[in-house]
């Protein structure tokens, strides 16, 4: 038998593995590096984030991936170029963690990569009826494995689709896993520059878990940040709370089908995006508007559209738990008005439940990892959005 097929079995057999989380979202921020041990599988996981950091991405690889990113036209030799070069790059990346927590590539596992999203198409979004959802995301895990001498698994939403599924969000496999409890219906919202939430019920019956993005998180607020202020982003929401949201303007942000279509469902900053503010600005009348008036209704945008989708799921008598993570999560004036807006429902910071918010979705993937290699025995039922898979592909360094 193959060397690398060899020693994969003894990972898969052994009590506990040693897994590294890699995740890069929308926000384009950097990427997230969570060293974890993990043991068991199924609603049997445990986890143990050991390390965790997040390596900064700098302005020139940032606009390196903004040249194609949720972009229909683009130059396909730099998107063929980007491919190795995103993977080379965070495997040195993980190379530089491991060398800053003195643990060396021969005490690793595996490395669970997700990637960069550089396209999501839901066959909702793309209307084409003889093509089926679609996503890509970036940086080959050859490259990720051989830079760094450690089994990669990656490219996890193929398997998704492939089942049936739109490709995300896959964090519902992991957040039932790790963050169901019995008796206490949570949901988790993460609010990249997507926002999505999972909701876990107190049973803890897979066939009940419920998963689905509900539109903008911080993809409209950091891109008129960066377009105005030139910042990356609205520190402390203080930009937003020195505005007024528009009531036109936010009623034509809201006019669109995603937000009226059926659950699950998938979305990403291919359609919202600055041009399609422009739009709504145009129907409203409010293109002249100051900015900061811009920034508090694109706030109240993402806080009605996170809030409307989970009331949805609320069910009159029963408690729940909102466990929030993600940059959004650090916003005081976002927090505040979804906080308002679901006056029943606890809402608390993800870290409360022994993981950083921040470092959640590496931690997730690496929870994905696991389970190709040694779960994959969860049912979740015959429906739409969460079909039984196991997810990713296996790269060797050698």
């Amino acid at each position: 038998m193959n060397a690398q097929l060899l020693k994969l079995n003894r990972i898969a057999r052994s009590t506990t593995r040693r897994i590294i989380g890699l995740m890069s979202g929308t926000s384009l921020d950097g990427l997230d590096v969570a060293l974890c041990h993990i043991s068991g599988s199924g609603l049997d996981t445990q986890v143990v984030v050991k390390h965790f950091a997040t390596v900064p991405y700098d302005e020139a690889f940032r606009d390196k991936i903004r040249t194609i990113f949720a972009k229909r036209e683009i130059d396909f030799q730099h998107l063929c170029l980007l491919n190795p070069y995103i993977g080379i790059q965070h495997g040195r990346m993980v190379l530089q963690c491991l060398q800053e927590w003195g643990i060396s590539s021969e005490e690793v596992d595996l490395i669970a990569s997700h990637g960069q999203t550089v396209y999501h198409a839901p066959q909702k979004q793309h209307g084409l009826d003889e093509y089926p959802n679609a996503t890509l995301q970036i940086g080959d895990g050859d490259h990720v494995a051989v830079t760094t001498d450690i089994i990669t698994i990656s490219d996890f939403r193929q398997k998704h689709i492939a089942a049936g599924g739109e490709g995300a969000p896959l964090a519902v496999y992991g957040d039932y896993l790790f963050f169901s409890k019995q008796g206490e219906n949570r949901i988790l919202l993460n609010m990249g520059g997507i926002a999505n939430f999972t909701y876990l019920p107190g049973s803890r019956l897979a066939r009940e878990v419920f998963t689905t993005d509900t539109g903008p998180g911080n993809t409209l607020l950091d891109a008129f940040t960066r377009l105005y202020f030139s910042k990356p982003y609205d520190e402390n929401g203080a930009i937003a709370a020195a505005g007024s949201s528009h009531p036109g303007l936010l009623r034509a942000l809201k006019d669109h089908a995603f937000f009226t279509a059926p659950v699950p469902k998938t979305t990403g900053p291919e359609v919202f995006s600055v041009e399609y503010v422009r739009e709504a600005q145009q129907r409203s009348r409010t293109t002249s508007m100051q900015p900061e008036n811009l920034l508090a209704t694109l706030v109240q945008f993402s806080a009605d559209t996170i809030t409307e989708a989970i009331s949805k799921v609320l069910a009159t008598g029963q408690k729940y738990t909102l466990y929030t993570s993600g940059g959004g999560a650090h916003n005081p004036v976002l927090m505040r008005t979804i906080k308002n807006q679901l006056p029943g429902v606890s809402v608390r910071m993800l870290d409360e439940l022994s993981v950083s918010g921040d470092a959640k979705e590496a931690v997730l993937f690496a929870i994905l990892a696991n389970e190709t290699v040694a779960g994959g025995e969860i049912l979740f039922g015959d429906r739409q959005g969460v079909p039984n898979v196991t997810m990713g592909k296996i790269s060797f360094p050698a």
